[in-house]
């Protein structure tokens, strides 16, 4: 670390050095021990950060992405990796601020619960920069002392060399004016001459094969990708396949004459949005008219476990949102007690949650019934799947202009085909289609809602 004539100082061999040199080269050695002391001081307090508790019914999940690479500087909860399970998300942070000395799992590897992720220097973020600059001033300050301390003669030798002589050719080689005489001349001499003939080609003997056909060529491309599928893509596929194969699914259709509720959102969606700051959509009168439904249809609320059937007083509402990760649930709690706006703004947040990928398992978990809206995509008909353990499923979707007959009258309506898709091991078909016929009721006339009990 430190040069050999800067040892001959300290070892009092130079005496010919004066002694503010002697002073300065122990100050800047002084600098090198502290600098040393504080790094072996930090990697003793080097901690070991661990993969987080997610949830009781999740103990190892796919590392996705670090966001934080090793020498990098994190602020205290700062985000360094993100952690994908069949559920959501989930971020590790960092316990406190400093910075990044080593990364113990990669990318796409499988971690689980309470397994080293990375080790960490603890300590202020905006004092690595500092320090840094601290260390190149010292190293700056220490070459100074060693180029001072050399002799005269050395720190010459390290100089700019001098020019070279020239050579004897160099000395011998005519003037540049006669050289570019003689050179014009000669090649106004070389131009007159005529150039020569190119050579004819060699003849080859005997006559030339044919040379294969090319192989017809396909139009299009037939490139083929092969994409590991997400935690949360298998989890959603075993769950689809699982409600299949356990629930007795059926399925009921009807139409329901969006004119009342498509008057109504007209007339007050404007209000509603400078008042309470979100839209009135079609999501919250379909939700408050399940809520009234079930309770009129308690089976369609209800669940099985076991050899027994549980009963709810309560709808916990599940709503389906597409994300670029797949379809995730989030639960609106306790919907029956809510109104329009409170059930719009709740529906609002939990979207934006879902599509942020902020979502957490208390968000999703549980849910007593569910609506899935494919109307937004135009879904014209569909058969949603039921999400076990609960008994049934409304489909919502595209609202089409259609002939319908009023009062013996032939007149253009926006019609809506939803479907309810239940599990005829709770509800037999009686049930199933009076639970939808009471949904078009409350749509078709919404004031109907406000006279229910």
């Amino acid at each position: 670390m430190f040069s050999r004539r800067l040892v001959h100082l300290a070892r009092g061999r130079a005496l010919h050095a004066d002694a503010a040199l002697l002073s300065r080269g122990w100050k800047v050695a002084g600098a090198y021990a502290q600098r040393a002391s504080f790094h072996s001081t930090n990697l003793l307090q080097a901690e070991t950060v661990k993969v987080p508790q997610m949830a009781e019914s999740i103990s190892e999940g796919t590392l996705k992405s670090w966001l934080k690479q090793v020498g990098d500087t994190v602020q205290a909860d700062e985000e360094v990796a993100t952690i994908e399970t069949d559920k959501i998300d989930v971020s590790v942070n960092a316990p406190a601020a400093g910075k990044i000395t080593e990364l113990l799992a990669n990318e796409e590897d499988t971690v689980s619960v309470g397994q080293d992720l990375f080790r960490f220097e603890p300590g202020a973020a905006d004092e690595v920069a500092p320090k840094e600059q601290k260390s190149s001033e010292e190293g700056k300050d220490l070459k100074e002392t060693k180029d001072k301390s050399e002799p005269a003669d050395q720190q010459v030798e390290k100089g700019t060399p001098p020019p070279p002589s020239p050579s004897p050719e160099q000395v011998r080689k005519p003037d540049p004016a006669g050289v570019q005489e003689g050179t014009a001349k000669k090649e106004l001499k070389d131009t007159t001459k005529p150039a020569p003939a190119p050579a004819p080609a060699p003849k080859e003997k005997g006559e030339k094969k044919d040379a294969p056909a090319p192989a017809p060529r396909v139009p299009g491309s037939r490139n083929e990708t092969r994409v590991k599928m997400s935690r949360m893509r298998l989890r959603i596929a075993e769950r689809l396949k699982e409600s299949q194969n356990a629930a007795a699914s059926l399925t009921t259709f009807n139409e329901i004459d969006m004119s009342n509720v498509m008057e109504m959102r007209k007339k007050y969606k404007d209000e509603v949005m400078k008042e309470h700051g979100v839209k009135l959509g079609f999501m919250s009168a379909f939700a408050k008219a399940s809520t009234l439904a079930l309770k009129e249809i308690p089976a369609a609320n209800a669940s099985i476990e076991g050899d027994e059937i549980v009963y709810r007083d309560y709808v916990d509402l599940s709503v389906a949102v597409a994300t670029p990760k797949g379809l995730v649930t989030p639960v609106v709690r306790n919907a029956e007690g809510l109104n329009f706006v409170e059930i719009e703004q709740e529906i609002a947040n939990l979207g934006k949650k879902a599509r942020d990928g902020k979502l957490t398992l208390e968000d999703m978990a549980g849910g007593t019934f569910t609506i899935s809206n494919g109307g937004v995509f135009g879904s014209l008909y569909g058969t949603p799947i039921i999400n076990l353990p609960q008994a049934a499923v409304l489909g919502m979707h595209a609202i089409k202009d259609r002939p319908v007959v009023v009062d013996g009258q032939i007149v253009i309506r926006p019609i809506m085909v939803v479907a309810l898709t239940y599990d005829h091991r709770l509800l037999d078909g009686r049930e199933a289609v009076t639970f939808l016929v009471k949904v078009k009721e409350y749509i078709e006339d919404p004031r109907k809602m406000l006279l229910a009990a």
